[in-house]
Formats: C-alpha cells, structure tokens, sequence
C-alpha cells in the first residue's frame, strides 16, 4: 500500500491504495470524479485524459502513486463555478459529442491541444493531435469544429486581455 496525496481540481486528497492503482481508478474509485472514463485500459482510446501538472496525460498509463505531489484536473475542474470552460462551451455550440462517453478525455486532450498552440491552430493540426483519442460515434467533423472555434474564441480573448 502506498500513500498517495494529489491536489484535485485544487484540493488536496491522501488516500492509502494499492500499488498498481492507475490515476484512472484513483479519481474514479477513491475520490469520487468519474467524469474520467474509462475505455480502453491500453492507452489506446483517450477517454482519460487528464492534465497532470498542465499536461494532457491519459491516466490509464500511470499509477496513482506517480502522480503523488502532482496537481491534477479532471473534466468536473475544468470549468469556473457554472460557467463552462470555453472548450466545453463549444462542443456544446457545435455538437461536438453524440453518446459522450469520449467527451471527457476530447475535452481534455483539446485545452492542452490549444494551450500549446496559443495562436490558433487549423484543421490539420487538430486531426493530427486527436489521433490518441477514438470516437466511435461520430466523423470527429463537429469535434474538429469546436476544437477550431474553442481555439479562435480563446485566442481573441488572449489578445483582447494583452
């Protein structure tokens, strides 16, 4: 057993789990947030990623006791009270989701698609970076779309607050 303290969207939480505990199972199981989804237990569908200390990570690759010390932010931690994080916002405007289940880890794996790209990104790029996250249910036609918007949305207001 390991001893495991994590800031959670801003909160502190220790718990005592097993050693082979993954991220994913930690924020589901033991502290409760399971807008985390879990799709693939292989890395390979994106459903849950998270940002551990600013980065998009897919919490099914790591233990829960390597991420120890770290910060890490959930789908429920990404927006600000009611108001939903301009991503969130704009899958919701352009239809980004159909059953949802990919929606969280899309969501994620788009704020740190766009925070690394703070100028604005294209369509190809966008693509590109989405290949680790699978949507059975659509063409990723509206995801594309919300991610672009999302994108165009956030760097107005970057230049508008410069």
């Amino acid at each position: 057993m390991s001893e495991v303290t994590i800031t959670v969207n801003g909160r502190s939480v220790t718990k005592s789990v097993e050693d082979r505990t993954l991220l994913v199972h930690f924020l589901r199981e033991h502290v409760g947030l399971t807008g985390t989804h879990v799709g693939c237990d292989t890395s390979q569908c994106g459903a849950c990623v998270v940002h551990v200390d600013g980065k998009a990570v897919k919490s099914c690759t790591m233990l829960a006791a390597q991420a120890s010390g770290s910060s890490v932010v959930t789908i429920e931690g990404l927006a600000n009270g009611a108001d939903l994080h301009p991503v969130q916002a704009a899958f919701r405007e352009h239809h980004g989701l159909q059953c949802g289940f990919c929606t969280p880890g899309m969501i994620m794996a788009a704020t740190d698609m766009i925070r690394r790209h703070p100028e604005g990104l294209d369509e190809p790029t966008v693509r590109a970076e989405l290949e680790g996250n699978i949507c059975r249910c659509t063409g990723y036609h509206n995801i594309v779309k919300a991610i672009l918007a999302a994108s165009q949305a956030m760097a107005k207001d970057a230049r508008t607050a410069a």
